[in-house]
């Protein structure tokens, strides 16, 4: 029996542009901090980790993150800490009606040796200590922090040597004080960590994205990573800490949200755009993770 989650039986797309999921960044050797600017269609990120922080910033895109088991819209102005090892994955939606946004798209790593043995243990540091033990479930940064952070990221690109090091402890230390942050993964996520797992999952997560619109049932998606259905579940599940149909509904819901709140199309067609079978359906999932139906969000977002 099939599982209706996505898409009906399709050939998968070829995917050429794997990239490992264990990620071994390159830090500048004159700072130790490594800067990446990305602009385009596309973040060009797969869901990956490595043992280097990550601070990011989402200067514009319309998408979704995935900090740990946590799954959000993307939105203009997002700040994110990373923790060592924590599986991440940002995506553009390319595949909404309207076409996607171009992305702008910030981060900076650094290792936690970054400054040497010992730094974080120095009594200047401890705050800076708990916040980076903090991240180790994703950190998202709000109100007059966020602005703070965002404007001395901009700097970053234009500096090297000492002022870069400076801006980026001027960073960690409002962070570590502030009271505008807040924990993005479950407490009780503990992925396994495997490089090899991690590609399936990648080639799944792609392949969802790319069909969000249509049927997927759950055996195709399992045969996509060679595993049977009952093996796919729990692997997906013990990688990702979500269910197939629950990781494919908030994506769904979080395409929705977009349309509902750039867009004047009428809900049903909104509704069966994002891959719902029926209205009802598409009520009742968007009820269960927004806690409002989705009238009354696209009449609460205009007010």
């Amino acid at each position: 029996m099939a599982l209706r989650v996505l898409s009906p039986a399709r050939e998968p797309d070829t995917f050429t542009e794997m990239k490992p999921a264990y990620e071994k960044l390159a830090a500048s050797v004159e700072d130790g901090i490594n800067c990446n600017i990305v602009q385009g269609k596309t973040f060009g990120c797969v869901w990956h980790f490595h043992p280097e922080y990550e601070i990011t910033l989402t200067r514009k895109a319309r998408g979704h993150r995935m900090v740990g088991d946590n799954l959000t819209s993307l939105k203009s102005g997002d700040v994110v800490l990373v923790g060592s090892n924590l599986p991440h994955d940002w995506q553009n939606d390319t595949g909404a009606p309207g076409g996607a946004q171009p992305v702008d798209h910030m981060c900076i790593h650094f290792a936690q040796d970054w400054l040497g043995p010992g730094w974080l243990d120095l009594p200047s540091m401890q705050h800076v200590k708990r916040l980076l033990a903090r991240a180790s479930l994703g950190i998202h940064v709000t109100g007059t922090t966020r602005d703070e952070v965002e404007e001395l990221m901009l700097r970053i690109p234009e500096e090297h040597g000492l002022p870069r090091v400076v801006t980026v402890l001027n960073i960690l230390h409002k962070l570590s004080v502030s009271n505008e942050t807040e924990t993005i993964a479950s407490r009780g996520f503990a992925p396994e960590l495997d490089p090899h797992d991690e590609l399936r999952v990648n080639k799944v997560s792609q392949y969802i994205q790319k069909h969000l619109d249509e049927t997927i049932y759950l055996e195709h998606l399992a045969e996509l990573v060679h595993l049977s259905p009952g093996a796919f579940s729990r692997f997906f599940k013990a990688r990702t800490g979500k269910t197939v149909p629950g990781f494919i509904n908030e994506l769904r819901i979080g395409r929705a949200c977009r349309l509902l709140a750039e867009t004047d199309y009428p809900i049903t067609e909104i509704a069966f755009s994002c891959g719902f079978p029926n209205l009802a359906n598409f009520n009742r999932q968007f009820l269960r993770l927004k806690n409002m139906p989705p009238r009354e969000w696209r009449r609460q977002f205009a007010g």
